[in-house]
């Protein structure tokens, strides 16, 4: 089903004008039952550099550049990162991110892990319009309509399933 479901998600992925043109897309190594995205890197653009998210010091992320067989460390939460690279890439640098997420409402609300590092790295998206387009990836059934949202809460442009791309009201 997981393998299923990526595919399907790549495919809905790669149709966005916005991924088609980007230069610089910031994915997540998929961990627990996240929908891996080990699919999509396989078929962007040659044009397009495939980020992954480094935690910093100061409870924000930045981007790592990163290609299938570069090496990898893992994090203080264990969560594979690129190695100590020279270039990171602000969160405001980026085309595309695509988010991990616990839960989505249809309204562009997301449901992390609960350790804020996206809505902190993302937070002046609360008042200014994309870049970076914010595309939430799961699973359909990961949907809720019984989430509020927070003050801090970063909403999403979009979320991609494996039944659907929903474009997120704003």
């Amino acid at each position: 089903m997981r393998i299923a479901a990526a595919e399907a998600v790549a495919e809905r992925l790669l149709r966005l004008p916005a991924l088609q043109n980007a230069n610089t897309v910031a994915g997540y190594w998929a961990i627990g039952g996240e929908l891996p995205l080990h699919v999509l890197m396989t078929r962007l653009s040659v044009h397009a550099r495939y980020c992954l998210p480094m935690l910093q010091s100061d409870r924000m992320l930045r981007f790592a550049p990163w290609r299938v067989g570069d090496a990898i460390t893992t994090n203080r939460y264990g969560i594979p990162e690129p190695m100590a690279s020279t270039e990171l890439l602000s969160p405001d640098a980026l085309d595309v991110v695509l988010l991990p997420l616990l839960g989505y409402t249809r309204r562009g609300d997301r449901i992390g892990t609960g350790g804020g590092w996206y809505d902190r790295s993302f937070s002046f998206r609360r008042s200014a319009p994309t870049p970076p387009l914010l595309v939430g990836v799961g699973f359909a059934c990961q949907q809720t309509d019984a989430y509020v949202p927070q003050e801090w809460d970063v909403p999403m442009d979009a979320v991609v399933t494996e039944r659907e791309l929903l474009l997120c009201p704003r």
